[in-house]
């Protein structure tokens, strides 16, 4: 566990200043749609107070505030990506935290809503940070989890595997220059998909109700779980 929490954080704060850029070029613009599609089936307000976990640059933060959302939380274990976030957005300065899921530094029942996007595969226990966050979430507050998958349509699961496998690690390693990095993130989503199974973990840690979907041709899905 130790030896993964200090991998993800080398290759997070080593990939920052290019990782937006790639975000966008290596989804193809598609991740704009899914923070967006999310945070709407998630129904944010102004009345929210959102824990962004794992919020790297901020993009999803950065979206809830366009939807209203004034009090709102930056957390990340990487300091280099909160301080691009804080670059981009001088709002977030003193509201931002660098910390683990797995330790949410924050009181029983304090908010309303946790965000994490693409971030819960590099956790190094996810249900210890599932019970992380059920503590800290109100009475019928919402986990959202915005994560990636493997499709099960069998031909374009393997048009997506040679894309994910061989076309954006390469691309990927060129321009952030961190061949690892972009090595370990396409394998640690099959290896997720394979061995996770996120509605049990946070059944276990007492959320009532899941809902899932599915987004562009079951790439990604999105979890809300009601506390």
């Amino acid at each position: 566990m130790e030896e993964k929490k200090n991998k993800v954080k080398r290759i997070f704060d080593s990939i920052a200043v290019r990782y937006d850029f790639l975000n966008h070029l290596l989804s193809f613009g598609f991740d704009f749609y899914w923070r967006k599609k999310a945070l709407k089936l998630t129904g944010l307000n102004s009345e929210s107070i959102l824990l962004d976990v794992a919020c790297g640059t901020g993009d999803v933060a950065i979206e809830a505030k366009k939807l209203g959302v004034e009090r709102i939380i930056g957390a990340d274990f990487s300091h280099n990506m909160l301080k691009l976030f804080a670059e981009k957005s001088e709002w977030i300065k003193g509201k931002s935290i660098q910390m683990v899921a797995e330790n949410i530094p924050l009181k029983d029942q304090s908010v309303t809503n946790i965000t994490v996007a693409f971030g819960v595969r590099n956790f190094y226990d996810i249900q210890k940070a599932f019970h992380s966050f059920h503590r800290v979430l109100k009475q019928n507050g919402k986990a959202t989890i915005i994560e990636f998958r493997m499709p099960s349509n069998k031909i374009f699961k393997a048009l997506y595997k040679f894309y994910f496998k061989r076309i954006l690690p390469f691309i990927g390693g060129i321009i952030s220059g961190d061949k690892e990095a972009y090595k370990y993130l396409p394998n640690s989503v099959e290896e997720f998909d394979e061995k996770i199974n996120m509605p049990e973990l946070l059944n276990n840690s007492g959320f009532k109700k899941i809902e899932i979907y599915n987004l562009t041709f079951g790439i990604t899905q999105v979890i809300i779980a009601t506390r």
